[in-house]
C-alpha cells in the first residue's frame, strides 16, 4: 500500500482520541489539549472508559458508543491494547490510525507474534491506514488540525515537513514558530511499520496545498519503493532532505577497495541525488533550501552576477561563492555596455557590479534589468547595505516586481537590522528569497545549482546494452560455474574474463599452474611481464608479496616465482599456491591510476564506486559513488565528484584522458552490476585512463549467491521487446527509451492537429523539451511506453504509442494510445493495446481505465471490442474501463 485512504490523516471530518485523559502531562490530555487549542471544527470524540467528559468535551466509554465511525483515530493507550483497538476501527470503518504508543516490539498473548505484527494483521482487512507507533503525530494547518503531543502549533503555509525523528519534529516546529515559516503539514512517521517516507512523498507529491517538501531521513527501509516514490515527488516539486548519519563510518572489513569504500551514507546520498532531491546538513539550511527553491525560478544555468553598492560585500560574496566551487558570471562587452550606459563612470567594469555606494533606487532597476536581459548571467544576487542617502525600502519597491516577473531566479541580501527591515518584508511578501549576508546568500544560489544538476540526473534514464555490446551469458555462466565450485574470491584470469565480456579492456592475463607454464606464457606474451600469485586464500596479493613487476626474461622469471613462493609459505604457511598469472608489463607513462567497481549495500543494493586508484587507494579515499544503472551523462557525473578528476584533463606534458573511453567503461561495469546481482563486490584496480583510452591491471570479484542485490532503480526492461509482422513488415514493440527523443518529435510532428486534440484534449503546436523528456525518459517501475518501430531507410521511424502510468498503489493503470495519423485503421493501434493490456495484466495492475471524447469514434470502437466498458463523466469526457484481475 502507499496513498492508500491517506488523505484522512490530513483532512478528517470526525476524530477520536483514544485514551485522552484530564491528567496533567499525560499523552492523551496533551493530544486533547491539542486539538482543541489547534481550533479544529470537526467532529470529536474522546474514548476512555474512566471518563464521561475530558476537558469539558462529552467522553466515550468504549468505541462502540461513538455515533459514528471517526474518520481518523489517534491511540494513547499502553502497547497491550493496540491490537484490539485497530481491529475494533477497522470494523467499525476507520481508515486512518496515529499509534503513539511506543513498545509494540513485545510478544502478543496470542499466536506467539508481536504487537506490531498484531496491530498490522487487525488492519490489513480494512485497508486501515497507520502512522506510527511511537510517534508525535500530525498536524495538517488546512484543517486547523494538532493530532500530536508537539509542544507548539503549526502556522499555515506551503512547505510540507515529514520526520523520521519525533525529537526533531518538535525542535523544527518550535524554531520555524520563531521564525513565521508556516506548513502545509507537519509528520511525525515514527516506526514507519506501515506508513513510511514512500508513502507520504506520493501523497505529498499530489497535494495541491504542498509546494515543497522538507524530508528528515534517518534511514530508509524499502529502497526500491523509496526511489520510485522519491523521483515521482521530485519531479513535481522540490525535495529537500536532511539526512542524519553523515560522520565517516570505520573502514569495514571487505574483500575488494569498493566493499570498504562504500559507505552507508555515501550510498544514500548518491541516492538522493539521483532521485533529483537536494541533501542538506544543517536544519537551518534545511528551512533555506526549501524556501528558496519553492520562491524562485529553476535555474538554467550556474553564473551568478551579483549587484552591490558596497565593494566589501561582493567580496565577500565571490569569496563564497569561489570557496562552493561556483561560477562567477563574466560580463561580455554587450553587458558591459549596458551597465555602463545607466552607471557612474567609477563602476567596478566587473563582475560583481559595484554601483557605489550613493546609488539611487533607479541604478540598482537599470543594474538588475541589465543582467536579467544578458545571455551571461543565469541568477543575479543583489546586495545591499543601507545608507543615508536613499532609504532601503524605495529601492525593495522598485526592484521587487521586476525580480518576480523575471525568467531567472533573482535573490536578495538586505544586510543590517530596523533600516532595512522594511525592504525585506517588500521581498518577502513578493514571494522572494532574502538573507541577511552575502555567504548565506550564495549558500542558497549552491543550493539552487546542486538542485539543478539533481534534477537533471532525475530524467536520465539509461537503457540497457544490447547483444552486441556485452557477452552477458557468457558472464553469467561463468559466474555459475565459479559459485558451483564453492568460489567465493574470483581468481584474477577469470575476472579478467568476466570483464572482457562486457567490453571492459583489461591486460592480456594467462594462467600458469606451475613454472614451466608460466615461462611458455611469457614466451607466447613477449617479456617484459608481471606475474602474480594465484590462491583462494589471498585477497591483496601485494600484500604478501605476491605481486612482481618488470620481469625481464627467463632466468628474471623463475627467481620471482621461486621468490612468491618463498614469501607465501613464510607469511601464510596454511595458504593455497594454485599457480600463477603472466601478463604483459603495461608501459603507457601518461596513463592516471584510478579504481573502478562495485559493492553491495545491504539498502540500496549494487551501487558502482569510482575514484583515484593504486596501493594506497583507502588511504586517499577519493571516492564516489553512483546507483547503476548507468548512461553516459550519469558516469560523467560519477567521474566529476570526486579529485582526481582534476587530473584527467591537459596535465602539464600530458594529454587529457579520453573521458569517453573512462564513461564507457563505467556504463558497462554499471550494466554487469546489474545483470549479475550475485557479483557482491568487484574492484578494478589500477584501471588505467590516458589519451589512449582505459585499461584494466587488474581485477578482484567476489561473489554471494545469498546476496543477489535487487536495484534501487528499475533498469530498462529489454524483455519486453518483441518482433512482430504488420501490413507485410517487420516492426518492432518495444518499451521506449531516452534515445527515442528525435523520432518521438517526428513523430508528434507528424500527426495532424485533430489527432494531437485528442490525445491531449487541447491543442498543441509542438512539444517542448520538458515535455518530450517526460515522455521519453520514464521510470519503469510506475510507467510504461511501448513504442512500435520501423526501420526505413536506415531510420528508426515511431510508428505509434501506448502508455500505461500507474498508480502509486499500483492498482490502477491510466492508458493512452496514439498511431501516427497516416497509419490509422491498419491494425497498429489494436496491436499495440493487446501489447499493453499483457503488460499491465502481468505487472499486477487491477484495473485499466482512460478518458478520451466523445467523438473519438475510432478508439471508442477499439476499447468496446477489446473489453472495455465506456461511460460519460462529466466536462463531456467518457472514461474507459477494464478489468484486468478477477475481482
Amino acid at each position: 500500500m502507499t496513498i492508500r485512504n491517506l488523505h484522512y490523516f490530513f483532512s478528517p471530518k470526525s476524530v477520536a482520541v483514544i485514551g485522552a485523559t484530564d491528567r496533567a502531562a499525560s499523552v492523551g490530555a496533551t493530544v486533547m489539549r491539542n486539538v482543541l487549542q489547534g481550533g479544529y471544527e470537526g467532529e470529536l470524540y474522546p474514548v476512555n472508559p474512566h471518563h464521561d467528559e475530558v476537558a469539558g468535551v462529552p467522553c466515550y466509554r468504549n468505541l462502540d458508543r461513538l455515533p459514528q465511525a471517526p474518520e481518523l483515530a489517534v491511540i494513547c493507550t499502553p502497547p497491550a491494547t493496540v491490537p484490539a483497538l485497530v481491529a475494533q476501527l477497522g470494523a467499525l470503518g476507520t481508515r486512518a490510525v496515529i499509534v503513539m504508543t511506543a513498545g509494540l516490539d513485545a510478544p502478543a498473548k496470542q499466536g506467539g507474534t508481536t504487537l506490531r505484527q498484531a496491530m498490522l494483521d487487525a488492519a490489513k482487512p480494512h485497508v486501515l491506514r497507520i502512522l506510527g507507533p511511537n510517534c508525535v503525530g500530525l498536524l495538517s494547518p488546512r484543517a486547523r488540525l494538532n493530532a500530536s503531543f508537539a509542544p507548539a502549533q503549526a502556522l499555515p503555509g506551503r512547505i510540507a515537513f515529514v520526520s523520521q525523528s519525533g525529537a526533531m519534529v518538535t525542535a523544527m516546529l518550535d524554531w520555524a514558530g520563531a521564525r513565521g515559516i508556516g506548513f502545509s503539514s507537519f509528520v511525525s512517521l515514527g516506526d514507519c511499520t506501515d506508513v513510511d517516507v514512500g508513502d507520504m512523498l506520493d501523497y505529498l507529491a499530489g497535494d495541491p496545498e504542498t509546494q515543497a517538501v522538507m524530508l528528515y531521513l534517518e534511514g530508509v527501509g524499502d529502497a526500491a519503493k523509496f526511489m520510485t516514490a522519491a523521483r515521482a515527488a521530485a519531479r513535481c516539486k522540490p525535495v529537500v532532505v536532511l539526512k542524519a548519519g553523515s560522520a565517516p563510518e570505520g573502514a569495514r572489513a571487505a574483500a575488494t577497495h569498493t566493499g570498504a569504500l562504500a559507505g552507508a551514507d555515501l550510498v544514500c546520498d548518491a541516492a538522493i541525488r539521483r532521485a533529483g532531491m537536494l541533501r542538506v546538513h544543517t536544519a537551518e539550511a534545511l528551512f533555506e533550501a526549501a524556501e528558496t527553491l519553492a520562491r524562485t525560478r529553476p535555474l538554467r544555468g550556474e553564473r551568478l552576477g551579483i549587484i552591490t553598492n558596497g565593494g566589501g560585500l561582493g567580496v565577500l560574496a565571490a569569496d563564497a561563492l569561489a570557496a562552493g566551487g561556483g561560477k562567477l558570471a563574466v560580463p561580455g562587452p554587450d553587458l558591459l555596455a549596458r551597465l555602463s550606459a545607466g552607471l557612474p563612470a567609477t563602476w567596478s567594469h566587473a563582475n560583481p557590479v559595484d554601483i557605489i555606494g550613493d546609488a539611487p533606487a533607479e541604478r540598482y532597476a537599470h543594474a538588475l534589468q541589465a543582467m536579467l536581459d544578458s545571455d551571461d548571467t543565469d541568477a543575479v544576487l543583489m546586495l545591499h547595505a543601507p545608507t543615508a542617502i536613499v532609504p532601503s525600502v524605495e529601492i525593495a519597491r522598485l526592484v521587487a516586481p521586476m525580480a518576480r516577473s523575471a525568467g531567472k531566479p533573482v535573490l536578495f541580501c538586505w544586510m543590517g537590522g530596523v533600516s532595512v527591515a522594511a525592504a525585506r518584508g517588500v521581498c518577502g511578501g513578493a514571494g522572494l528569497p532574502v538573507f541577511d549576508t552575502p555567504e548565506t546568500a550564495v549558500d542558497a544560489f549552491l543550493q539552487q545549482v546542486g538542485y539543478a544538476r539533481n534534477q537533471r540526473l532525475l530524467m536520465e534514464a539509461p537503457p540497457a546494452m544490447h547483444g552486441s555490446e556485452v557477452d552477458a551469458a557468457t558472464a553469467r555462466a561463468l559466474v555459475r560455474r565459479l559459485l558451483a565450485e564453492g568460489t567465493e574470491v574470483v581468481p584474477e584470469a577469470e575476472a579478467k574474463a568476466i570483464l572482457a565480456a562486457y567490453g571492459i579492456p583489461a591486460v592480456e592475463t594467462r594462467i600458469a599452474h606451475n613454472v614451466d607454464e608460466a615461462l611458455a606464457a611469457a614466451q607466447a606474451i613477449g617479456y617484459p611481464v608481471a606475474v602474480k600469485l594465484r590462491s583462494p586464500d589471498v585477497t591483496h596479493k601485494s600484500d604478501v608479496g605476491g605481486v612482481v613487476l618488470d620481469v625481464a626474461g627467463p632466468q628474471a622469471l623463475r627467481v620471482a616465482l621461486d621468490a612468491i613462493a618463498s614469501r607465501l609459505a613464510r607469511q601464510l604457511p596454511h595458504a593455497r599456491l594454485d599457480g600463477y598469472t603472466v601478463q604483459a608489463m603495461v608501459q603507457r607513462p601518461a596513463a592516471r591510476e584510478l579504481f573502478a567497481g562495485i559493492a553491495t549495500d545491504p539498502v540500496f543494493g549494487p551501487v558502482v564506486l569510482f575514484g583515484h586508484g593504486g596501493i594506497a587507494v583507502e588511504a586517499i579515499g577519493d571516492r564516489a559513488v553512483a546507483l547503476p544503472p548507468l548512461n553516459r551523462v550519469l558516469a560523467g557525473d560519477l567521474v566529476s565528484r570526486t579529485q582526481v578528476a582534476k587530473l584527467l584533463g591537459q596535465v602539464r606534458q600530458w594529454p587529457p584522458a579520453d573521458l569517453d573511453a573512462l564513461c564507457d567503461a563505467l556504463v558497462r561495469v554499471g550494466q554487469l552490476a546489474a545483470d549479475i546481482p550475485e557479483i557482491a563486490e568487484m574492484d578494478i584496480n589500477p584501471l588505467l585512463a590516458d589519451a589512449d583510452g582505459v585499461l584494466a591491471l587488474d581485477a578482484r570479484i567476489r561473489l554471494d549467491a545469498a546476496r543477489g542485490g535487487k536495484l534501487a532503480i528499475t533498469p530498462y526492461p529489454r524483455y519486453l521487446a518483441r518482433r512482430h509482422q504488420w501490413q507485410g513488415e517487420t516492426i518492432e514493440i518495444r518499451p521506449i527509451r531516452p534515445e527515442d527523443g528525435a523520432a518521438h518529435l517526428a513523430f508528434f510532428r507528424a500527426l495532424t492537429a485533430e489527432d494531437v486534440h485528442y490525445r491531449m484534449f487541447t491543442s498543441v503546436a509542438s512539444l517542448s523539451p520538458s515535455q518530450l523528456a517526460r515522455f521519453t525518459q520514464i521510470d519503469y517501475a510506475r510507467e510504461m511506453a511501448l513504442v512500435a518501430v520501423a526501420e526505413r531507410g536506415g531510420v528508426a521511424q515511431t510508428l505509434g504509442v501506448a502508455r500505461v502510468v500507474a498508480d502509486p498503489d499500483h492498482m490502477e493503470g491510466e492508458f493512452a494510445v496514439i498511431v501516427r495519423s497516416d497509419l490509422k485503421g491498419q491494425g497498429l493501434g489494436r496491436l499495440l493495446m493487446e501489447r499493453l493490456i499483457d503488460y499491465a495484466r502481468a505487472s499486477g495492475l487491477q484495473v485499466l481505465t482512460g478518458m478520451t471524447l466523445p467523438d473519438n469514434e475510432r478508439l471508442l470502437a477499439l476499447a468496446r471490442a477489446l473489453g472495455f466498458k465506456a461511460s460519460p463523466v462529466q466536462d463531456g469526457a467518457v472514461q474507459l474501463r477494464l478489468q484486468l484481475q478477477a475481482r
